[in-house]
């Protein structure tokens, strides 16, 4: 097989460079392994194999010095150093000695992959490794994890493969990377192969092949083997814990991922980056600002300083949890900040109603010298959307590529649609649809469904949702705003004939759900449950006392938002029940006053309890923010964020 092609140095260059390392090399000579060692060691790469190269195999080499210099070179990502080094090696009368020898070749194939040199690392180990009989389990997998790192995990397994035929037994090296690869492939069955020759073989799994077993059953979806693994592993890392964590929050089991992490605190288990990461993801899910909090004091109290992705997932949390002052005072005292960074706090103002300070810190940024990219405009061109800006929407739109060069994607054609459709533009709208340049996507026919809803378009809307039932037979929101926009238009036949559509393909209405944290304890409400709290004397009494209030300040019942065909007090009483109100009383109850209170809903808010929050807010001289799936809504003496458009 042939050996590739490295490029040489030329004669002239290595005369000079020698005569030059001479001339600087008055001090008296040291051993030469010893030179070469402090020279690597030292980080003195290009000095080192000029030593190397000087002495033209007159001075005996030892392995030591090699995996020195290899380890140098892969520190250091050196492609240059490291085919310098090779050549040398194959020049070397006793190249069969170091080239045969597996910690130097592992290192070799180590060196090309980490340079991004794939196929001069197969051909490294295809030349040196498959031609020599019984090259030990760590070429193999030097091989096999340089592919896995580049997302080639198909080809990590194909040389596990090959080795398990060679007859080389794996040991807990291979199993840990045979099975990182099925979590990459998120391949079920192999990795249940895999962790099976594990039970069977001889050897004690470490907690390295522990945690990959529980990454990996993690990344398939199967959390009861997640639980179980956990819980027959010997010992526990954070690592461990962490992917306990993972596994509960891609379940949806996010009380139990606190829980989870509340037992590593009385277990006294030290937290890594990842952990925090993970844990204010979740935050910012649910908007558990106590929690992001003391995750944030905990951050602060460590010695270590927090990377980058930590510092943005805490920017993250704040922003998401509608504490846009916690937010800025992160960013202000950031010493480093990447796109994501501006991007986060940007999409924190524009979520929270704040476009005219995200506006400005478009422009800070614009001034900076930081180029947005395309999140950034699909941020603000959503904000101008939910804060009626129709102008400064498509003023945005139309300068993206001639001032920044990004090309419009789907994702921003979608905000358009919705800045014109919920500016009254439909037909404007339908323009931009039939002209744009890609497919429309779901999303974009979404906006304009959602438009024709806002504006009770029915006939548009029927067009609309053919399309979108087609694109997207599945998804129930597309279902429920037809019907929405049927029952708003008093065409009862229309909503039972969509009724019918979604029972006929098993699709099922997500209830409304609101929670509120109060101190350390998140409190859930369902749509028209919450019977032993709404039984209760405490809530009796508030909610009397609040009703009476309101309804002399001219608070009526809308009605309206009732999609069914009941009568009117029927519907009043329905509207009582909204998981959002249920919420709102409980924080009124069992917090303090001049406290904010904090509710999340799963689902859009109604236009009733939109109003009557903004009533609440005023009698009780509280805050209310509340997060729906669109956006805030900071209620303050009687007046929304939103001003009314959402």
């Amino acid at each position: 097989m042939a050996i590739p092609a490295i490029s040489l140095p030329t004669v002239t260059t290595t005369i000079t460079a020698t005569s030059s390392f001479n001339k600087l090399n008055k001090t008296p000579p040291k051993p030469f392994n010893t030179n070469l060692k402090s020279l690597t060691k030292s980080g003195k790469l290009n000095d080192a194999l000029l030593l190397l190269e000087s002495q033209k195999n007159s001075q005996p080499e030892n392995k030591e010095s090699y995996l020195n210099l290899l380890h140098a070179c892969i520190s250091q990502k050196s492609l240059e150093h490291g085919h310098r080094l090779y050549l040398h090696l194959l020049l070397n009368p006793n190249r069969s000695k170091f080239l045969n020898d597996p910690l130097i070749l592992s290192k070799l194939i180590t060196l090309f992959s980490v340079c991004d040199q794939l196929d001069e690392a197969r051909r490294v180990f295809e030349h040196h490794a498959l031609e020599t009989e019984d090259q030990p389990e760590s070429v193999w997998v030097a091989m096999a994890i340089g592919y896995s790192k580049k997302g080639f995990f198909r080809e990590a397994l194909l040389i596990y493969c090959q080795m398990l035929f060679k007859s080389i037994e794996p040991g807990n090296f291979a199993f840990s990377m045979a099975v990182k690869a099925c979590s990459g492939l998120s391949d079920l069955r192999v990795g249940r192969g895999v962790h099976a020759q594990i039970i069977k073989a001889d050897k004690e799994p470490d907690q390295v092949v522990y945690n990959a077993i529980l990454g990996m059953y993690s990344e398939c979806g199967c959390f009861e083997d997640v639980l179980k693994v956990f819980e027959e592993m010997p010992d526990r890392n954070v690592v461990s814990w962490n992917s306990l964590i993972a596994g509960f929050v891609k379940k949806g089991q996010i009380f139990e991922a606190f829980e989870t992490f509340r037992r590593m605190q009385r277990d006294g288990v030290g937290y890594g980056w990842v952990t925090f990461t993970t844990i204010l993801a979740v935050c910012s899910q649910v908007t558990y600002l106590y929690y992001g909090r003391e995750v944030h004091s905990q951050i602060v109290k460590s010695t270590k300083v927090p990377d980058l992705v930590l510092v943005n997932s805490l920017l993250d949390m704040y922003a998401k949890c509608g504490a846009m002052e916690y937010c800025r005072r992160v960013f202000e005292r950031m010493k480093y900040k990447d796109i994501t960074s501006w991007n986060t706090v940007i999409n924190g103002y524009a979520i929270n109603g704040l476009m005219e300070e995200a506006m400005k810190l478009f422009d800070d940024m614009v001034g900076s010298g930081v180029r947005p990219d395309g999140v950034t405009f699909i941020t603000l061109l959503s904000g101008c959307s939910h804060a009626g800006l129709a102008n400064l929407g498509k003023e945005l739109f139309e300068n993206m590529s001639p001032e920044f060069g990004i090309r419009p994607s789907s994702e921003h054609y979608a905000c358009l649609v919705d800045i014109l459709g919920r500016a009254g533009k439909i037909k404007e709208a339908l323009q931009v649809v039939e002209k744009m340049p890609v497919k429309p996507s779901g999303s974009i026919w979404g906006s304009l469904l959602n438009s024709c809803r806002l504006h009770g378009n029915v006939s548009l809307a029927e067009l609309v949702a053919e399309q979108l039932f087609e694109m997207e037979p599945n998804n129930c929101g597309n279902y429920v705003i037809l019907s929405n926009i049927y029952a708003n238009a008093g065409l009862w036949e229309g909503v039972k004939k969509v009724r019918e559509m979604m029972e006929n393909k098993g699709i099922k209405k997500e209830a409304g759900c609101s929670w509120i944290q109060v101190r350390n304890r998140v409190h859930t409400f369902m749509a028209g449950g919450g019977f032993e709290f709404r039984n209760s004397d405490e809530y009796k009494e508030v909610w009397d006392e609040l009703s009476d209030a309101i309804e002399k300040m001219g608070y009526k019942p809308d009605t309206r938002v009732v999609l069914h065909d009941v009568n009117e007090e029927t519907k009043a009483e329905w509207i009582c029940g909204h998981s959002e109100r249920l919420a709102t009383v409980f924080g009124l109850i069992h917090t303090g006053s001049g406290i904010p209170i904090r509710v999340t809903k799963n689902l859009r808010i109604c236009a009733d309890c939109h109003s009557w929050m903004k009533f609440v807010s005023e009698i009780t001289r509280r805050k209310i923010i509340v997060r729906d799936t669109n956006r805030f809504h900071h209620f303050d003496k009687g007046i929304c964020s939103c001003n009314d458009y959402w």
